[in-house]
Order: structure tokens, then C-alpha cells, then sequence
């Protein structure tokens, strides 16, 4: 299954940056102008000396090629190894644990709302970057704020009924929107222009990302300021990024926020209305009948999880070599039912993640049978997926 498809190389490499040429920096209308909040002292920019980083995401690494292994196993969180006689990935070194939690929330700059996960996939960037790591970036991106830059008083535009000029970079004739993950980002970005004639406004990510996309943009320019913790996401990563995601990001908004008694409930009922992506893959030896296999999770203590996902580009970033399938709530729903062998899902388990378990799961467990077209897509009948890589006799 191809996730995403590949531009001709020139588009390509015009939204790699190889850091011979400098971004120049320009202005562009900002998507929107609400929530406008007054920028830092030393607010931010990039210069026009800064060059852009390097981006290189070939669709080899999307498709997922052992780049990155699954979290390491430990007692409070779920193992990711394959139930079943057929392991769902082989063997390997993990890289380390997964939080189950998101950083606790930080101002870097008091008023600015830091996005920590964003922050700290962005801190994890060597230089050049590895795809694995931009894979990370691009994931924390679905979820969250980022921080635009506008170009004198924001609000003293707005009440002027003007549109807000949105600073970008140019590199040659490509145009890429700066955002900025913090205020930290944005006042090295100004440190680095001297341009103190600085507001920050506040964006969702994902509106930034639709922004982009349906612009003449070649892509964003994360942190721009702030090498080796800086990163170009290029279009032909952001649209199809786009496409697969859910309008709102329920799921991992809620996984991002802080583990109030209610977040359970309230993600049950998401996964009760809202589709979502299991790990499948071949477990079958070669040239033997394909026999496909729902990637699925073991506690310390055995109980098994089914693997669920809220967008493709986190079954990629496991590294494993699955293959997304798209799964809607009522066959999430009867999937759990046909196997009550499974104590519950782990959601995102790259992190972060929850575990539910099937009493917390009655929304999604009371759906009704899916439609016999979705079903016959789903995970039974001989040669369906089924949890742990069995086939369906």
C-alpha cells in the first residue's frame, strides 16, 4: 500500500534544502488573523544568511523499512511484540522507550504556550537529519499550535480590516511558510534578523499545514533559526500528510493532553466516531498463501491489545514495515467483539499513548456490524487480517 506518492525529482529537489542556497525572507497573507497574541521582546525571524536545512524523506522511508524499531517493552507498558505463531516484525535492538505521556506543558516565553512535543521531536535533529527523525516531526506536527510570524502590530492590522502579512522564506522561486514550535524558536529567529517588529500569532497546526497546501508554498519551514533543531517539511509530505488525517485530530489531541480522569472516556468515545489505522502485515513464509496479520501488543502481565493508530504516519514511524489499513469505528467495533481474546487497544503506541480497556471500550464495543461492504474488508473470513498474524479458518 503507498502512502505516499512520489513528485518528479526536480519538485523534490526543490523542497530539499541542501544549504548552499539562502532562504530569503518575505511576507505572505496569514490563514486567518484570530487569537492573536502580542510576540516576545526579540520576537523572531529568520535571516536571510540562515541557510535551510536539510530535508531528505524518500518514499522508501515512508513505506517503512526498519528505520525505526517499536518501544521498548517494559512493566507498565505493553510490549510490542506479535501474538500468534507469525511475528508481526522481526527481532532488533529497539531505540528506546515511548512516552506514554506528553511533556509537561512549558512557556519558554512567559504568554506563549511552547508545543512540547513538537519541541522535542525538533530537539531530537541532528544535522543533517535522519528521515527516521523527520518522520517524527512530521507526526508531532498533526496535533497542537504552532506560532506564526507577522510582521509589525497583528492586532492594530486586524483592526485596520488589513491582512496580516505572513513572513516566508524564499530559495529560488519556492516559497516556504516559517513557523516556530516555541517562543524560544521565535526569539532566535529574531536575534538572528534583529527585526524586533514582531507579532506571534498562534495557529493550529494542522490549519497552518491546509494553509500551506492549498498555497503556492513548496513546503514549511519549522524553528528556521535554531540549527540544528530546524527542519523543511516539503509538500509531497505535507498534502498526502493532509489527506489521511482527521478533520479535528481527536484522538491524538486528546493523547497529547494532560491524563485527567476524563481522557479515557472522552477517547473511547472518539474511536467510537472517528476512523482510525491498524498495522497489517504478510506474516506468511515466502511463497506460501499470503496470510495477513493485525499488529497487536502484550503486557507484562500477557494480556493482549490490538495495535490501533490515529494517522499512517505513526505505523510508519514504528519502523516495522506494516502496511496501514484504514479501519472504521463499527469494524473496530466488531473486531473486538469476534476476539474477545484481546483485553482492550493501545492507541499510538510510538507515543503517547493510551491503553483501554474493554469496559472502557462499550461505545466502540456497542456499535452496530458494519456495513457488508466494510466488512468484507475487515478482519475476517479466510485471508482477512486477524490480531496476531492468524488466519481466519
Amino acid at each position: 500500500m503507498a502512502l505516499f506518492s512520489r513528485r518528479p525529482k526536480a519538485t523534490d529537489a526543490a523542497a530539499s534544502a541542501d544549504g548552499a542556497n539562502p532562504a530569503q525572507p518575505d511576507e505572505s497573507p496569514a490563514p486567518g488573523g484570530s487569537a492573536v497574541e502580542g510576540g516576545p521582546q526579540g520576537g523572531a525571524q529568520d535571516t536571510a544568511a540562515e541557510p535551510a536545512p536539510q530535508v531528505n524523506i524518500s518514499v522508501s522511508t515512508f513505506r517503512g523499512v526498519g528505520a525505526v524499531r517499536p518501544p521498548e517493552a517494559s512493566e507498565a507498558r505493553p510490549t510490542q511484540q506479535a501474538s500468534g505463531t507469525d511475528p508481526i516484525a522481526p527481532a532488533a535492538p529497539p531505540r528506546r522507550s515511548a512516552p506514554a505521556e506528553a511533556p509537561p506543558a512549558r512557556e519558554s516565553v512567559p504568554g506563549m504556550k511552547d508545543n512540547v512535543l513538537l519541541v522535542q521531536a525538533l530537539s531530537e535533529l541532528d544535522e543533517p537529519a535522519t528521515a527516521p527523525q523527520l518522520l517524527e516531526v512530521a507526526r508531532q506536527l498533526l496535533q497542537g499550535h504552532v506560532f506564526l510570524r507577522i510582521r509589525g502590530d497583528a492586532r492594530a492590522l486586524l483592526a485596520e480590516g488589513k491582512e496580516l502579512p505572513l513572513a516566508v522564506a524564499k530559495r529560488g522561486d519556492d516559497q516556504f511558510v516559517l513557523a516556530y514550535s516555541s517562543g524560544s524558536a521565535l526569539q532566535d529567529a529574531v536575534r538572528a534578523d534583529g527585526q524586533t517588529d514582531t507579532s506571534a500569532v498562534p495557529q493550529p497546526a494542522l490549519a497552518v499545514v491546509k494553509h500551506v497546501v492549498a498555497g503556492p508554498y513548496a513546503g514549511l519551514l519549522i524553528d528556521g533559526a535554531s540549527a540544528p533543531a530546524r527542519a523543511i517539511l516539503p509538500r509531497t509530505v505535507l498534502e498526502p500528510a493532509l489527506t489521511q488525517a482527521d478533520e479535528a485530530m481527536r484522538v491524538k489531541t486528546l493523547l497529547a493532553a494532560p491524563r485527567t480522569p476524563e481522557v479515557a472516556a472522552s477517547l473511547a468515545e472518539a474511536l467510537a466516531e472517528t476512523p482510525v489505522w491498524v498495522a497489517v502485515r504478510n506474516t506468511a513464509p515466502e511463497g506460501e498463501t499470503p496470510r495477513m496479520g493485525i499488529a497487536e501488543a502484550r503486557t507484562a502481565d500477557g494480556r493482549r491489545l490490538l495495535e490501533v493508530y490515529s494517522h499512517p504516519l505513526e505505523i510508519v514511524a514504528m519502523g516495522r514495515g506494516d502496511r496501514p489499513l484504514p479501519f472504521p469505528p463499527a469494524q473496530l467495533g466488531k473486531a473486538l467483539r469476534d476476539h474477545r481474546e484481546m483485553a482492550g487497544v493501545i492507541v499510538d503506541p510510538a507515543g503517547p499513548w493510551l491503553a483501554l480497556d474493554r469496559d472502557v471500550l462499550a461505545p466502540v464495543l456497542a456499535l452496530p456490524e458494519p456495513a457488508p461492504a466494510a466488512a468484507a474488508s475487515g478482519t475476517t473470513g479466510p485471508g482477512r487480517p486477524e490480531p496476531g498474524g492468524a488466519k481466519a479458518e
